[in-house]
């Protein structure tokens, strides 16, 4: 009886449950509204994963010896167009579709020439999932297939996943192949923006890991069409002839030259690079190795060529045999002492360079997007391989390996003393009974989502942002002249600095293996530096700091720039502030070019298109002005400094990223390392991009 109470009750608040509160979505629908479970993120790193699950296609016809040239093209229209020479899709009907293979492949999850129990389609193949296709089709506004094979070329044309029409014959072809060409989707991804840079460098990456696989990238974004030319009366977009900007990649070295080309920036330890190529229990494994002078590793994993960038099982064999192989050979010659112990994972980690890539038949990532491998028999199969090849070249390269041992003493060292500062660093804050360091004006909000901190130059702009911020969520903290390199330098020695032991108290997320995101007390940390060389410089070693040993914290979103004006500029009792020179000849007027250092008056003739205060009736508009030229934060008051720099409702702040860290590390590595000819090369390329402040 109380249950039937209690139902009634439900249902007179709407909560009754049954079958026809169950949604049942049909063909691609799930991929519309759950993008991120797919492609990870609606972002840049999502909207460039379309791209690479259609190229993925054409270089897994590469792997399996079906195809040997790719061409990759950024069209008007934020469109790309992908055409490779393999086989070309099936377009004959499928049994249980009762539709083209095309279309079965193009517009149904779960459905391609990848998986099955005898592999027909593929021998090895990065795709597995069968849903790469389907899925850039579904997110897409536009996207044609257009297939060459048994004699005639085939399309078919889709947007947001359903096809627009039955697959047709177009013409007649004596070409095999296929070409795709999307358009994301703007209800979906709210800022589509392909970058050039990153796909380049992805493509670059892949081109090395299939040996003999040609591949053109053309930018046609900018590609002015004024003869009324197609791109889909021609196969390749390059038969076109067209002047576009393009790169195109070749390699038969194979993972050595990927080696070499990660480590060109650096200063090789020893100059035989391990490779090994061998196959075992069907498991093909290729691994590469060099170490390099640095404290850094670099480890680029990939299975079926996928880049891995969690790692996985391949990554783990690796890892431990490395460690293993290194103990037994230091053992076995009397290398090291017995009250050292013996190297851990970290130790022999420092200064590698490594390519691990290997190829399975039945593969399995955890998660859609293939950032880590799941695949158990990986482990086993590398370990061994590994084990033996790099044992004999231990032996066999005894210069090498004794090169090697030393880098992995010197490491250990180091650790051992990392950890005695690190506990020291700790173990003083909580003796002296404060965490914080005195020169830290902290703010008073403890939630860490709506706290700031704000890392200013000098105490000079630490004493106007202090006085001029909100206390309740910003804190200060100065930072005296420029702070330790730490491109270099070990945690130790890094904690021996009081600048950089201040800013690590004072984050509160500690350093090293014990780092912890979570403890971090501000979410926005925003370097504040001055608008000259030095304060270019600072920057730019923070920014090393964070990107060596906080890298979670940008990556979190958590690093920021603030971008203080450079001119304050009066007419009359109207102020103005410029960020820019352009912004200054607006406000000014094109009429009043001069070039100020400090303040100045100048008198100039009213210029109509100038922003400035409207003539009151009975009064002339006054033609003075007072331009300052700020070269730091602390020739600002604070009230300057809040109303410009600090104050959320006005400030411009720039949120750092990191779109391409191998990119980003490589600049590192050319602009803070020990190597002066890469720097000063790069000097010389970029000079005419510099902006001189004299």
């Amino acid at each position: 009886m109380a249950k039937g109470k209690t139902e009634e009750k439900d249902s007179k608040k709407g909560h009754h449950y049954d079958a026809s509160d169950i949604s049942v979505l049909e063909g691609l629908e799930p991929v519309r509204r759950r993008p991120g479970m797919y492609i990870g993120t609606t972002g840049p790193e999502g909207l460039h994963h379309l791209v690479w699950e259609i190229f993925d296609n054409s270089r897994d016809e590469a792997m399996g010896g079906f195809c040997n040239d790719i061409e990759i093209v950024m069209l008007p229209g934020n469109r790309i167009r992908v055409a490779d020479n393999g086989r070309g899709v099936p377009i004959d009907i499928h049994k249980k579709t009762k539709v083209s293979a095309l279309e079965t492949v193009m517009t149904t999850l779960h459905a391609g020439g990848k998986f099955g129990g005898d592999h027909s389609g593929y021998k090895v193949s990065g795709g597995l999932h069968g849903v790469g296709a389907s899925v850039v089709n579904a997110l897409s506004i536009f996207c044609r297939a257009e297939v060459h094979r048994d004699g005639g070329a085939y399309v078919q044309e889709y947007s947001q996943g359903k096809r627009k029409s039955a697959v047709k014959k177009s013409n007649a072809s004596k070409l095999h192949g296929t070409i795709i060409t999307f358009e994301p989707d703007q209800e979906i991804f709210k800022d589509i923006k392909f970058d050039w840079h990153t796909i380049v460098n992805h493509i670059r990456q892949q081109a090395y890991l299939v040996k003999g696989m040609k591949i053109l990238i053309i930018d046609a974004r900018e590609w002015d069409n004024t003869k009324g030319l197609d791109e889909s009366d021609v196969f390749y977009f390059r038969d076109l002839e067209l002047e576009l900007p393009s790169v195109s990649f070749y390699f038969e070295g194979g993972l050595i030259s990927l080696v070499k080309y990660y480590n060109k920036f650096q200063k090789a330890l020893h100059n035989n690079i391990f490779y090994i190529e061998k196959e075992l229990d069907g498991v093909g494994i290729e691994i590469a190795l060099q170490y390099v002078d640095d404290i850094m590793d670099r480890i680029f994993p990939f299975a079926n060529n996928i880049f891995t960038a969690e790692g996985g099982t391949h990554v783990t064999g690796f890892k431990t045999t490395l460690t293993r192989t290194l103990n037994t050979y230091c053992k076995k010659n009397e290398m090291m002492k017995e009250s050292e112990g013996g190297f851990t994972g970290d130790d022999v980690l420092e200064g590698l360079t490594a390519v691990i890539s290997v190829k399975l038949r039945e593969i399995q990532f955890e998660g859609q997007t293939k950032a880590k491998l799941g695949s158990m028999e990986a482990q086993g199969a590398v370990g061994t391989v590994f084990g033996e090849a790099f044992a004999s070249f231990l032996e066999e390269n005894p210069d090498d390996a004794k090169t090697i041992i030393s880098k992995s003493i010197l490491a250990l060292k180091a650790r051992k003393a990392a950890k005695a500062a690190k506990d020291s660093v700790l173990r003083k804050g909580a003796l002296e009974g404060m965490t914080l360091p005195g020169k830290l004006a902290d703010c008073q909000s403890k939630d860490a989502s709506e706290s700031e901190l704000f890392l200013v130059e000098g105490d000079s702009a630490g004493g106007s942002a202090k006085q001029g911020r909100d206390r309740r969520t910003q804190a200060i903290l100065p930072l005296r002249g420029k702070i330790l390199n730490v491109e270099r330098a070990r945690i130790d020695k890094m904690l021996a600095s009081k600048e950089v032991k201040a800013l690590v108290i004072a984050m509160g997320t500690s350093i090293g293996d014990t780092f912890d995101l979570e403890k971090m007390r501000y979410h926005k940390i925003i370097i504040a530096t001055d608008a000259d060389v030095d304060g270019s410089h600072i920057r730019t070693l923070l920014l090393t700091l964070f990107y060596r040993y906080f890298r979670q914290v940008i990556e979190a979103g958590y690093i920021y720039i603030a971008q203080p004006p450079l001119y304050k500029i009066k007419r009359g009792k109207e102020v103005s502030y410029a960020y820019t020179d352009e912004e200054k000849l607006k406000i000014v007027g094109k009429s009043a070019e001069v070039s100020e250092i400090q303040a100045v008056e100048i008198d100039i003739p009213v210029d109509e298109e100038a922003e400035g205060p409207e003539p009151v009736e009975g009064k002339t508009k006054s033609n003075k002005i007072h331009i300052q030229r700020f070269k730091g934060l602390g020739e600002m008051n604070p009230e300057e400094l809040w109303e410009t720099t600090m104050n959320p409702t006005h400030r411009v702040l720039k949120r750092v990223n990191i779109d391409d860290a191998e990119e980003a590390n490589q600049i590192f590595d050319i602009l803070m390392g020990s190597e002066v000819p890469p720097r000063k090369s790069f000097i010389q390329s970029n000079a005419k991009l510099a902006e001189i402040d004299i």
